[in-house]
């Protein structure tokens, strides 16, 4: 069975950090561009960041820029996003999807492609 597994997410208050993890089982990562992606409470999935196959290629949403990082270790099948300085409005359930393709969309918003999707992990930021 193909599938995605995110996990790190918990609660940490204003200004901590987490790491989130996507590991992939069923499937390789070595040929998929993956991406992240956030939902609010009562808002819309938005991009978070998107590192392509071979991690070379990597873009981030505006308001992430600085503060999280991706990487990917495709040796143990899992990608990472680190988020340091967090804050209240980064509160949302974060999924990690695998796009067949060795890179992103220039649009870090774009779900064109995303061909495999995780259940998502929640991470509350209190203040």
């Amino acid at each position: 069975q193909l599938q995605l597994v995110e996990s790190g997410g918990g609660l940490v208050q204003l200004g901590g950090s987490l790491r989130l993890s996507c590991a992939a089982s069923g499937f390789t990562l070595d040929d998929y561009a993956i991406g992240w992606f956030r939902q609010a409470p009562g808002k819309e999935r938005e991009g978070v960041s998107c590192i392509s196959s071979r991690g070379g290629r990597i873009n981030y949403a505006d308001s992430m820029k600085g503060r999280f990082t991706i990487s990917r270790d495709n040796a143990k099948n899992t990608m990472y996003l680190q988020m340091n300085s967090l804050e209240p409005e980064d509160t949302a359930i974060y999924y990690c999807a695998g796009r067949p393709f060795r890179y992103c969309s220039n649009n870090v918003n774009s779900e064109d492609g995303m061909a495999y999707w995780g259940k998502g992990t929640l991470v509350t930021v209190s203040s």
